[in-house]
């Protein structure tokens, strides 16, 4: 069992621990999800703004509550999910059930799709936006026989993966990033979507030398995820999807001339137990980031609703930020590079 350090919640962050034992007790919620297909796109509790043009450098999908207020999704959305609410009346607790754990997943990616999206941890309020490297923007290769992203990927929020921090098992640093999810659902998100998910399992991936964790979670709200509730489950009822994932992750570099991934622990999902510490710890790593109390990386922590942090800024500063950036051009960009297939 890994060590868990958990502190009283920060400040008026709406995260709800309870007592944690990750082994026994579980911490669940309800979920629910209500995609818009529009130019807002709405979920529960959430919606999202393009700002720039799609499959461009200035593209930008910045988030804000249902009152219209912005914020960060990498700060402001809570880790553990919460319960529905009507008109400010809490929801009935829960009852408790050993196969649920649920959290919060900001979808980056949506399945079978090419362009690498991504939480922008270095700008004010972390929108999402597309990776460039080297000045071009950063689409992943279809490798036979994979088609783009091979589930809906995304983040968990309020957690971090400290570049400060060497994992005593697999003597690697954290890259710096929120830690990652493979939403593992019948349905196709879109880049933004607010889902809740049940934890399964995790891979330990080690990418150019740093500690990468992928957890494989699925919406609470797909059909299959009632008989989901372990990664075991996962393989046995959808052979050969857990070695797809890992050859994925394997491969995905190589196109661009940089060598296979390598993987801790065998190239083996540990289970979800240990996936659910691991997203503690780094959760544990976040409340310091935005507290100050650990070195930012280049971080921007920029936020709304935590109380403690330095950071902290009103809803008129976020507003700034937002109308700052370029209005919103839905002219279309040809990407020719997404036809072509590579075979490793």
């Amino acid at each position: 069992m890994r060590p868990l350090l958990l502190r009283p919640p920060l400040g008026c962050l709406d995260t709800v621990f309870g007592s944690f034992r990750a082994s026994r007790n579980k911490l669940v919620t309800q979920a629910a999800v209500v995609p818009h297909l529009y130019y807002f796109r709405k979920t529960m509790h959430y919606q999202t703004e393009e700002r720039g043009r799609p499959h461009s450098p200035d593209y930008r999908i910045y988030f804000k509550t249902s009152d219209g207020k912005y914020i960060s999704p990498f700060h402001d959305i809570s880790l553990i999910a919460e319960t529905e609410q009507d008109n400010d009346v809490p929801a009935k607790k829960p009852k408790k059930n050993d196969s649920e754990v649920l959290f919060n997943m900001v979808v980056e990616v949506p399945r079978w799709s090419n362009a690498k999206m991504e939480i922008a941890t270095k700008e004010p309020l972390n929108p999402i936006k597309q990776d460039v490297k080297k000045g071009k923007l950063r689409y992943v290769a279809n490798i036979f026989p994979h088609k783009g992203y091979i589930w809906n990927y995304g983040a968990i929020p309020q957690t971090w993966e400290d570049p400060n921090h060497t994992d005593a098992e697999t003597k690697c640093s954290g890259d710096n990033d929120p830690i990652d999810v493979c939403e593992i659902g019948t349905q196709v998100c879109a880049p933004g979507q607010v889902i809740q998910v049940k934890v399964l399992g995790i891979l330990a991936m080690i990418d150019e030398g740093e500690m990468d964790w992928k957890v494989i979670a699925i919406n609470v709200k797909d059909p299959d995820a009632k008989k989901l509730n372990s990664i075991e489950d996962v393989r046995k009822s959808r052979p050969g999807h857990l070695e797809a994932t890992v050859d994925w992750f394997r491969k995905y570099k190589v196109p661009d001339g940089k060598p296979e991934s390598r993987f801790g622990f065998n190239g083996q999902f540990k289970d979800k137990d240990f996936a659910v510490e691991i997203i503690m710890s780094t959760h544990e790593h976040w409340r310091a980031l935005v507290q100050k109390k650990s070195n930012s990386a280049g971080i921007a922590c920029k936020n709304i609703s935590c109380c403690e942090s330095p950071s902290k800024c009103s809803a008129e500063e976020a507003k700034e930020v937002v109308e700052s950036a370029p209005a919103f051009d839905s002219a279309h960009v040809a990407c020719p590079e997404l036809g072509k297939w590579h075979f490793v």
